[in-house]
């Protein structure tokens, strides 16, 4: 079995023209004629098919919820996810440079990649077989969507529930950084100070920071505000 062969086997789809599946697994280190127009048509027809999808699917959600939840579908961290799943990084033709800096694994390249299949598929066929193609790739995580309240962020659930139980919001304070520049850690801390709680968390970027320690205040509230567990 070739390479494509092995390709359409992996995403449910074979290609008609053979040129715009090359032009979808070109990085633009490898080709001027690369997969980023692709790209760009495979965001905005993956972004349309799951959010009809989605809203189809939960009538009582509302904008809010639907938008939240389309996010986390189509972010890039998850069709990266999908990437690595039918292992698609093994066929991106890259620059030598690329490929040693391993640009192959990184989630930005498979989430790009997977895109500009789709919009090569939809330029290969018609609208109907480019959204089965998303759908399938899409299937397991449709049938498994977390809980509206799950997909807000973990500092936004924080702040509701405290808010919800007349408590004071959270303070968070940058306590240190450190590293070169293109390496930063930062060490924040979240405090409930009514309660003289404390939780501190390091991570690339204060917002990573800010929104660890918000979760595991979430995770250890029973513990750490005992009074919601009881309200």
């Amino acid at each position: 079995m070739n390479e494509l062969a092995r390709l359409y086997k992996r995403i449910g789809y074979q290609f008609n023209d053979e040129s715009l599946v090359e032009e979808a697994l070109a990085h633009r280190s490898f080709s001027s004629t690369n997969y980023e127009r692709l790209e760009y048509l495979g965001d905005s027809l993956l972004n349309f098919v799951i959010a009809d999808e989605i809203h189809a699917k939960f009538p009582d959600l509302n904008e809010g919820e639907l938008s939240r939840l389309r996010a986390s579908l189509v972010r890039g961290t998850t069709l990266a996810c999908i990437a690595r799943e039918l292992e698609l990084g093994e066929f991106l033709r890259m620059g030598v440079g690329e490929l040693r800096s391993g640009g192959f694994k990184r989630d930005s390249t498979l989430a790009d990649l997977v895109e500009s299949i789709i919009g090569a598929a939809y330029r290969d066929s018609d609208f109907d077989t480019a959204k089965a193609l998303v759908l399938r790739l899409f299937h397991e995580r449709l049938q498994n969507t977390a809980k509206p309240e799950e997909l807000k962020d973990p500092k936004t659930r924080l702040q509701e529930l405290l808010q919800g139980r007349g408590l004071e919001r959270p303070v968070y304070t940058v306590v240190k950084t450190e590293g070169k520049s293109h390496e930063l850690a930062f060490t924040v801390t979240c405090q409930i100070v009514s309660h003289g709680v404390t939780v501190s968390s390091v991570a690339t970027s204060r917002r990573k920071a800010e929104q660890t320690a918000a979760a595991e205040i979430l995770d250890r509230a029973i513990e750490l505000l005992p009074e919601i567990s009881s309200s």
